[in-house]
């Protein structure tokens, strides 16, 4: 056990800028999601409300949600993304859409509140509380720590590549990516649970309450 933690935050602190970089690159993602809500005109925020109050109609009108497709959707979204950032970094040339990937995640989230807030206010800011933070206090450190994952296998096999000193086999790295891999899309699952049942449960409630 002790070895393990050892093991882990040795990983960290040989890597912590990496770590910090991919941090930030989402972070980012979220500010400029922000302002591309505040960048909007009056037509298009309205337009968009449309189709949130639209949505919001359909659950006051009774039409619950299912919570066992929104798990199944979740989980195969989160499935999706990891195995496209986990084969990214197999190939060194995918490097920089694992960090477009994470800025568009990071931004997506960050518009997806901006807008909320922005149109309903302190109902907007409880509903994005309620129904985007959970799951994604889960999910955002699955990704960054996917992406980070990603970035190193692909910066070890570009040294291998192109140093020439380096005999060591590329097996025993690999193998620790796709295990640390495998635990990240069982984590992912966790997040998908609680969007489902939680997140979605909430969100229910507190719509139904506005209305």
């Amino acid at each position: 056990m002790n070895n393990n933690r050892t093991l882990l935050l040795n990983h960290v602190k040989d890597n912590a800028i990496i770590y910090l970089f991919m941090t930030i690159l989402f972070l980012t993602g979220i500010i400029f999601g922000a302002i591309i809500v505040n960048s909007m005109n009056f037509v298009q925020k309205q337009d968009l409300f449309f189709y949130l109050e639209r949505f919001f109609g359909e659950i006051v009108n009774e039409q619950s949600i299912d919570h066992t497709t929104i798990l199944k959707q979740s989980f195969f979204y989160h499935i999706k993304y990891l195995l496209l950032l986990f084969i990214l970094g197999l190939s060194v040339v995918g490097l920089p859409i694992v960090w477009i990937l994470l800025y568009i995640k990071g931004l997506v989230i960050g518009f997806s509140v901006g807008f909320i807030v922005n149109q309903l206010g302190m109902k907007g800011l409880f509903l994005a509380a309620l129904s985007i933070a959970p799951q994604n206090i889960l999910i955002i450190p699955i990704y960054i720590i996917a992406g980070t994952l990603s970035m190193i296998f692909s910066l070890t096999l570009l040294n291998k590549l192109f140093s020439r000193r380096n005999s060591q086999t590329i097996f025993q790295p690999f193998s620790r990516y796709m295990v640390i891999f495998t635990l990240l899309i069982l984590a992912s699952f966790v997040a998908a649970l609680v969007e489902a049942f939680v997140s979605n449960a909430a969100m229910e409630t507190l719509i139904k309450s506005f209305y």
